[in-house]
Order: structure tokens, then sequence, then C-alpha cells
């Protein structure tokens, strides 16, 4: 019998997966991007944001495999955590070696 309980669980389990998906593609990002772009953009430390996110993907792992809740304060400061890194330090320190050799007005060329 499909119940509101059961169509109630599946869609958290979906936002708990969601969750852990965003946080690991911060996770990458942040693994893939050079240390010095984060001095120069005046962002904490590449060694502090791997950690926030290292953490954020386990907890958002943990809930997406059921193990946490998903309204745990844990995996809501997990997705907060990368949400602060992928909406304010992935632009800033994307935009660090952009700059320089052959660009004009509206880019590369």
């Amino acid at each position: 019998m499909f119940g509101i309980h059961t169509f109630l669980d599946l869609i958290f389990w979906v936002l708990a997966v969601a969750a852990f998906g965003m946080c690991a593609w911060a996770l990458v990002h942040a693994i893939r991007t050079p240390a010095r772009a984060f001095a120069v953009a005046g962002k904490l430390s590449k060694k502090m944001w791997l950690l926030i996110l290292g953490l954020a993907t386990l907890f958002a792992f943990a809930a997406a495999v059921q193990y946490l809740s998903v309204l745990s304060i844990f995996t809501i400061a997990s997705v907060i955590g990368s949400g602060v890194y992928l909406a304010d330090v992935k632009p800033a320190v994307g935009e660090i070696g952009k700059g320089g050799g052959n660009s004009g007005p509206y880019g590369p060329w």
C-alpha cells in the first residue's frame, strides 16, 4: 500500500541525494583549484575549505544512505557550507588566472 509517509520518505531521500551531489561537486572543485587562488581571492585557505567540504560531504552521504536524518543539524549545516562555497568562493577563485594573454574586452581571441 502506498501511503503518504512512503511518498514523503521518497521526497526526503531525493533531497538527501541532491545534497550529497552538491557537496561532492563543491569538494571536487575545491580539490582541483590551486591553493594560491584562495589566497589571491581573499578567502579561507584551501585546507580549511577541504576540511569543511569533506565533512559536509560525509554528513550528506550519511543522510543519503539514511544513517542520519535529512533534517538533522549536520545535514543542514553541510548544505549551508557547500552552498556558501558554490555561491561565494567558487566564482571568486574561478576568476583567478583568466585574464592576461590574448584577452580582449569581450574575452579571449
